[in-house]
């Protein structure tokens, strides 16, 4: 019985469908499940996507040299680190040469002044006469001025230490311990810890285009989540030979600057001209061989549309060809159509 009820169904289904079953088939063909967005307009901005570091304000920046020659006997710092106003940087032992050159100008001082009194008291006996006090005078305020230059370099001691006259971040030290230096020998370079830039390296093509003042969006390329808004300070008007690229300096916040430390990386985003355009979801956008194009949803089916592609932003492309805001672009199941194809669309 079993075997029988087989060969019918078997039977049944080699049946021919009726002419009308197969006309409503061919009537209504394949469709793909579809989900829409509409087309929008909105304010654009066209950017220029940078990339660079956080670096000291060069207007905040401190050098900071010894006054006089001398053996460097110790160095409190390193590259890098925090230091207060009045905080030590290093200790500096006078040479031997300039302190007997200090030794001897205190000498001539005092010779001068014995030499003076001598000079007034031959005056008062009518022993001198006025032009020979006026001499002594003179080479009184001569030795008296070698003496006071001698001693603001520090000459008159036997050791100096070095220390800033500022709050900052110590960027460079060019001394170290057992190390002779000269008069006016640089030793420590410090930044300004309230005064950061960001220094982004720009495309030549691109620098005609940026000016001072326009708003930049920095993005911390370690901590993505953290970013700010600041303006371009200066645009540099040659090229880097290092990177080949046109800094552009643009400073940070005053109150940011707890999340950033000096040399991370940044990236920013240059926002130069505005407008107002069509965008679409960047996912409706599809490419080919003839450009970009999109599908439009128009009384149940799908038809090709070629737009031109031009600024993009997260998850938007702005658009130009033949739509009107409010015209419903295919956003799901646009890979599998083929224009003129029906669709149905998914239900929200």
């Amino acid at each position: 019985m079993k075997r029988c009820l087989l060969l019918s169904i078997l039977l049944l289904l080699a049946l021919p469908l009726p002419p009308g079953a197969l006309a409503a088939e061919a009537a209504v063909g394949p469709s793909v499940l579809i989900r829409t967005s509409a087309v929008t307009e909105r304010t654009v901005a066209e950017t220029v996507t940078a990339f660079g570091t956080i670096q000291p304000d060069p207007d905040r920046m401190l050098s900071l040299s010894v006054p006089h020659g001398g053996l460097v006997n110790r160095v409190w710092v390193r590259v890098g680190q925090r230091i207060g106003r009045g905080a030590r940087l290093a200790e500096l032992i006078a040479n031997p040469t300039d302190r007997m050159q200090f030794l001897q100008a205190q000498s001539a001082v005092e010779f001068a002044q014995r030499e003076l009194q001598r000079q007034q008291r031959l005056f008062s006996e009518h022993l001198a006469t006025r032009a020979q006090v006026a001499t002594a005078q003179k080479d009184l305020r001569d030795a008296q001025a070698t003496l006071d230059s001698l001693r603001s370099q520090g000459k008159g001691q036997a050791s100096l230490i070095l220390r800033t006259p500022m709050d900052g971040i110590v960027t460079r030290i060019d001394v170290q311990a057992g190390q002779r230096v000269g008069t006016g020998s640089a030793a420590v370079l410090i930044a300004a810890e309230d005064k950061l830039v960001a220094v982004l390296g720009v495309e030549p093509e691109n620098v005609s285009s940026i000016d001072a003042g326009v708003p930049v969006r920095l993005t911390s390329v370690f901590q993505p989540q953290f970013h700010l808004e600041a303006k371009v300070r200066e645009v540099h008007a040659m090229i880097d030979p290092a990177t080949q690229l046109v800094d552009v300096l643009v400073p940070l916040p005053a109150d940011k600057l707890d999340h950033l430390v000096l040399g991370s990386h940044i990236e920013g985003h240059i926002r130069l001209h505005s407008h107002h355009g069509l965008t679409v979801p960047r996912r409706s956008v599809l490419r080919d061989g003839k450009g970009a194009y999109v599908f439009q949803v128009t009384s149940g089916k799908a038809r090709r549309v070629d737009v031109q592609a031009l600024l993009t932003g997260d998850d938007w492309v702005e658009v130009r060809g033949p739509l009107k805001v409010g015209d419903r672009i295919v956003t799901s199941g646009n890979y599998e159509l083929q224009d003129g194809m029906a669709v149905r669309e998914e239900a929200r």
